[in-house]
């Protein structure tokens, strides 16, 4: 399981570098080192970590393909997800071929911050909810039941809420308006995703009714 952790985090790294670089036009990007370089040490640590605490949920995080039991407007989710991320590096990267964006140092360092800070969010998560799978489904071999602790106390969506930190945490540490400008795309498609997940647990999970009318935001408190 390790060594397929390894594998794929690589093979992360090295497509989103060939992305960032082929459309840049430059390997002259020290930001975007920066952020590979990053993305390369924490993509192990926390899998290494999850690996220690919970490898059932590593094991099921690792697990990328559809599922029979997947929603249908889940897998099709997945589908349009990859594509806007996959149109969000190239905009990114023919951003610094154009260098159409001037993003000040100090916005590039909160951007490094806040995808650190997403990160760490997203272990939070994981810490709390053991059925965290990277799938909409309701995992009743595993006795899935609902989770209200830690950040499930304040929305309901709280792995959402973390990624949306690196969405635009990313493109501010690689100097890119126009990644910033595509992030609330993203929270549109997770917002979409929210409603996917919820109807599938309110259907499948006890109890999960009772808890959405108790946590009443789905992604930021006192907001939605």
């Amino acid at each position: 399981m390790i060594a397929k952790l390894l594998l794929q985090n690589t093979f992360v790294v090295v497509a989103m570098g060939v992305l960032l670089f082929a459309t840049a036009g430059t390997l002259h990007w020290p930001a975007a080192w920066v952020y590979l370089a990053t993305s390369a040490i924490l993509g192990p640590a926390c899998g290494l970590w999850l690996a220690r605490t919970d490898p059932g949920l590593l094991a099921e995080r690792m697990r990328l393909t559809a599922r029979d039991e997947q929603p249908a407007a889940d897998k099709k989710f997945m589908l349009v997800f990859v594509i806007v991320a996959f149109l969000w590096f190239v905009a990114m990267g023919l951003d610094r071929r154009m260098q159409a964006s001037d993003v000040p140092v100090a916005l590039q360092v909160l951007g490094l911050a806040m995808y650190l800070l997403s990160t760490g969010f997203i272990m939070w998560v994981f810490r709390e909810n053991s059925f965290a799978a990277p799938v909409v489904k309701v995992q009743a071999e595993h006795h899935h039941h609902v989770v209200s602790t830690g950040p499930y106390a304040l929305v309901r969506h709280p792995m959402y809420s973390a990624i949306m930190l690196f969405f635009v945490g990313a493109p501010l540490l690689l100097g890119s308006w126009w990644g910033v400008a595509i992030a609330p795309l993203f929270a549109l498609l997770f917002a979409i995703r929210a409603r996917i997940e919820e109807r599938t647990l309110i259907a499948g999970l006890p109890g999960y009714a009772d808890y959405a009318a108790r946590v009443r935001y789905r992604l930021v408190p006192g907001i939605w």
